[in-house]
């Protein structure tokens, strides 16, 4: 028996979320969290390749054979790429310039592959999208969380507008820094699991 839309979403936004329970895809966490404009650009890239990715596999399943499933999945994930990478290069030439090393990285992405390989293959098209798109936006929240603390007090700013208070205050250079996010994810992880999810789940 699958289950519902709901438990997915619980799990995928809460008890196994991407990061902080899985701790999975937290290269981009270190790359571009010091600007939550180019976080939100950059997760909701993820979002898409990893529901389309999802979809996909799910709609093929049948079709792929199983000692080149892998494979299948990779080309998969990696045409949805090159789709975010057109994208952001034809609407968002600012950003594409920023984040593009980053960008041909989503395919190396565990979370995508993860969700194809433990959940697509194995669960209907349209709840094998919301798996996907919910665990996308799992990630996202933690990234954004971060990039909003490292953005306010390394630079004094929320999405590049300067924020009265940060902005006049001395900035924080640790934060513009990739330490920073290790640091602020290692202390994130430590208060959700350790507290919320173990009171949670007692």
């Amino acid at each position: 028996m699958h289950d519902s839309p709901l438990t997915v979403l619980k799990n995928n936004l809460w008890y196994q979320n991407p990061i902080f329970i899985q701790i999975l895809g937290i290269c981009s966490t270190l790359a571009v969290t010091n600007n939550v404009k180019n976080t939100l650009i950059m997760t909701v890239g993820v979002m898409f390749v990893t529901g389309l990715s999802n979809l996909t596999v799910s709609l093929l399943k049948e079709l792929i054979p199983f000692k080149v499933r892998m494979i299948v999945q990779t080309l998969i994930i990696a045409t949805y790429v090159i789709i975010v990478d057109m994208i952001l290069k034809a609407y968002f030439p600012a950003a594409s310039k920023v984040l593009g090393p980053y960008v041909g990285l989503i395919i190396t992405n565990c979370i995508i592959m993860g969700r194809a390989e433990a959940f697509a293959l194995s669960n209907p098209v349209i709840l094998s999208l919301w798996d996907g798109l919910t665990s996308g936006f799992g990630y996202m929240i933690v990234l954004v969380v971060i990039a909003i603390v490292r953005e306010l007090f390394g630079f004094g700013t929320f999405l590049d507008l300067p924020v009265p208070g940060f902005y006049q205050m001395e900035k924080w250079t640790i934060m513009a820094m990739p330490a920073s996010a290790f640091f602020l994810l290692g202390a994130m992880i430590w208060i959700i699991r350790g507290k919320f999810i173990r009171e949670d789940k007692s």
